[in-house]
């Protein structure tokens, strides 16, 4: 459970929620990623740190370039565990 914890905390923060959006569309770094965000570089490299931390984007070095990329398994892992959940049936435990 703490690992959809912490994949859930990227959705509630806006700032990390935007960056997705902008990641969604495609490989991209920071250097790309600034001019879209109202937020300082050191901002936006601590959030795509946890994002990639998190197993929702990976990165990988080309030269001085970290790129992310989103990783699909881990937003389908979370559609499916929200499935899951919306058909889970509580069990009668005598309580009304």
């Amino acid at each position: 459970m703490n690992q959809y914890a912490n994949l859930f905390k990227v959705f509630s923060d806006p700032v990390r929620l935007d960056v997705l959006q902008l990641l969604i569309k495609g490989e991209s770094c920071s250097c790309t990623m600034i001019d879209q965000l109202p937020i300082s570089q050191p901002t936006l490299s601590y959030h795509l740190k946890f994002i990639a931390k998190s197993g929702l984007a990976t990165s990988h070095r080309e030269g001085n370039w970290i790129k992310y990329h989103i990783n699909h398994a881990k937003i389908d892992e979370m559609i499916h565990f929200l499935q899951e959940l919306k058909h889970m049936v509580a069990e009668d435990k005598g309580c009304r």
